[in-house]
């Protein structure tokens, strides 16, 4: 009889938790549907706040979506907008992610002749004290300027070459590296399509 009860016993909690379970499943599920949009809206805005720091004279951006995709498969072209001033095309802002040390997302601004207008890194998950001083605002290199901020002014139809056009954050190579990577990437892309449609 107690062998009859025991086995009723762990029924009854087994049912017990299957409810919870699915009580717990479903009230995630609520939550998720309430909050994703609110969370997307948040990363649009984020990137247009981002768009703007590195095109600060446009006036408008433009969505496009025949752009070219990195050679390198673990870096991945999200978005690429024309930047616009008074409706004429005057460049292009290209959002990228990829590995890092771990993983990042940026975006990168080019203007028609190549030059970088600007990088923002939206999103970075490095190693805190190394890796992450690429996104330090308050981390200042060598040459005066933030980690990101040295790409400003450069021309993207040249290679990066550590110590001779950017500093690479000392003890954080790996990172530097795939942030160049990516900024790379973005510009390659950029510059592609900017060739292929305004020159």
């Amino acid at each position: 009889m107690s062998a009859k009860k025991d086995l009723g016993e762990m029924i009854k909690l087994g049912l017990i938790l299957v409810v919870y379970a699915v009580a717990s499943c479903t009230v995630l599920a609520i939550v998720n549907n309430f909050t994703k949009p609110k969370i997307m809206q948040n990363q649009i805005e984020k990137a247009n706040v981002a768009m703007k720091k590195v095109f600060a004279n446009a006036d408008e951006f433009e969505q496009i979506f025949d752009f070219k995709q990195s050679e390198n498969k673990s870096i991945k072209i999200s978005d690429v907008y024309l930047a616009k001033k008074d409706g004429k095309v005057i460049g292009g802002v290209a959002q990228v992610s990829g590995p890092t040390y771990d993983k990042g997302k940026l975006i990168v601004g080019v203007k028609l002749d190549g030059e970088i207008s600007g990088v923002e890194i939206l999103e970075l998950s490095d190693s805190p004290g190394f890796g992450l001083k690429a996104n330090d605002p308050t981390f200042i290199l060598p040459n005066g300027k933030t980690f990101y901020g040295q790409f400003s002014g450069l021309n993207a139809k040249e290679p990066f070459v550590s110590g001779k056009n950017y500093d690479a954050i000392s003890g954080a190579t790996i990172t530097s590296d795939a942030i160049i990577n990516l900024i790379k990437a973005g510009s390659d892309s950029l510059l592609d399509y900017m060739e292929s449609k305004y020159e």
